[in-house]
């Protein structure tokens, strides 16, 4: 979709440096990876080559926001392929970013001087405002249907202690899900405990993938599984969203998945991993599933006790996740506790876009732009079924 004319600013080309493509090493547990290893070459896994071109494209829309970031990433259809109706056309769809940031207030103070047009009617309020605001639900505060370089971006800013509070321990999952996806590295800072933070997110995932998978299973049996961790129990999935998303998105990108999670498999104990047969074996013994339980983030440990342990018992915790370690519906339970936690916050997330969506013309042109993929949804699935 075209720019809209007038009401917000050009980007400018200020070439940024990328960082280089690596493997993250692999540790045992998750918890423990937040301590000690935290290398920028641990997670420069996730600065993966995309689409053709797309480095200029991305640095080029980085380049018109204030430049003090911790963390910088772009992802979604408009940076990796994806299968479906909208295969082939990723160049048309809208560039998602997200912004991590030391100091919000200040971030958006500069933001607002730069950009005053990106924001809604919360501009009025000020940087303070707007980021009280942004730390409800997911912790993070988008602008959406910004027009840029011919091209409509939307931008998620949250700050560096949100992000890393979610990464160790899955407080909303919302960023840290989409990290645990393939995603385009812009930028990144030297904050030991963030890149800690990121590997150990990874590996948090591949651990909750493996309770909940059978004993024997493939390499792309692992990576759906961890692609939907994020959109357990989001009502999104259920209204306007298709229901082949996560299909969709890792079948053409298995290689990017792999980049990010072959070495993890690897290194981890529990696991024989059959690289030149794409198929994976886990240890489901009861002691086994225990000693992933354990290593799960905090507060999916919490959400897994809060459904077993019925009220009054307060049983520890570790007692609790023996319990469901011998249970047969284990992987089960794990998907219950998963799917709280992503219910919460994107229900609440949802509801702060109608503080944060923006003017009467934005409202239109999101009306058109969801109109627009809708059509082009529709014709193409009618396409499929007559052939």
């Amino acid at each position: 979709m075209a720019a809209a004319p007038g009401g917000r600013g050009r980007c400018v080309a200020v070439p940024l440096p990328l960082p280089g493509a690596a493997s993250p090493p692999c540790a045992a547990a998750a918890a423990a990876s937040a301590g000690g290893r935290g290398k920028a070459a641990e997670v420069a896994a996730m600065a993966l080559p995309v689409l053709s071109s797309s480095g200029v494209k991305f640095r080029r829309v980085l380049a018109h926001f204030p430049q003090e970031l911790s963390l910088a990433f772009a992802y979604g259809s408009g940076v990796f392929r994806q299968a479906g109706p909208s295969a082939g056309h990723s160049e048309n769809n809208m560039l998602d970013f997200v912004f991590a940031v030391d100091d919000s207030v200040t971030w958006h103070m500069m933001n607002l001087l730069k950009n005053k047009s990106h924001y809604s009617f919360l501009k009025v309020f000020g940087p303070k405002q707007i980021s009280n605001i942004q730390s409800y639900g997911a912790g993070i505060y988008y602008n959406t249907l910004v027009p840029c370089n011919g091209r409509m971006i939307k931008y998620g800013v949250i700050s560096t202690d949100a992000l890393i509070d979610d990464l160790l321990h899955w407080k909303t999952l919302y960023v840290a899900g989409r990290l645990q996806k393939p995603v385009k590295i812009l930028t990144q800072n030297e904050n030991g405990k963030l890149q800690a933070a990121l590997v150990s997110n990874l590996k948090s995932a591949v651990t909750a993938a493996f309770l909940m998978l059978p004993e024997s299973f493939s390499e792309e049996d692992l990576y759906m599984q961890i692609a939907g961790l994020s959109y357990s129990g989001d009502f999104r999935m259920i209204i306007g969203e298709d229901r082949s998303k996560v299909q969709n998105i890792v079948k053409p990108n298995v290689p990017y998945f792999q980049k990010l999670y072959s070495n993890i498999l690897q290194d981890c104990p529990q696991v024989v991993y059959k690289h030149h047969l794409g198929r994976l074996e886990i240890d489901k013994s009861p002691e086994g599933q225990f000693t992933q339980l354990m290593a799960l983030p905090k507060n999916l440990q919490q959400k897994i006790t809060s459904l077993v342990d019925p009220p009054g018992k307060n049983r520890d915790v570790e007692e609790i996740l023996l319990q469901v370690a011998h249970d047969p519906d284990c992987g089960l339970v794990v998907h219950q506790g998963i799917s709280g936690i992503v219910r919460s916050s994107s229900i609440v997330q949802s509801a702060k876009t109608i503080l944060t969506a923006g003017s009467r013309e934005e409202w239109r042109l999101r009306w058109m732009f969801y109109q627009e993929r809708r059509l082009y949804y529709m014709l193409m699935t009618r396409n499929v079924k007559q052939l």
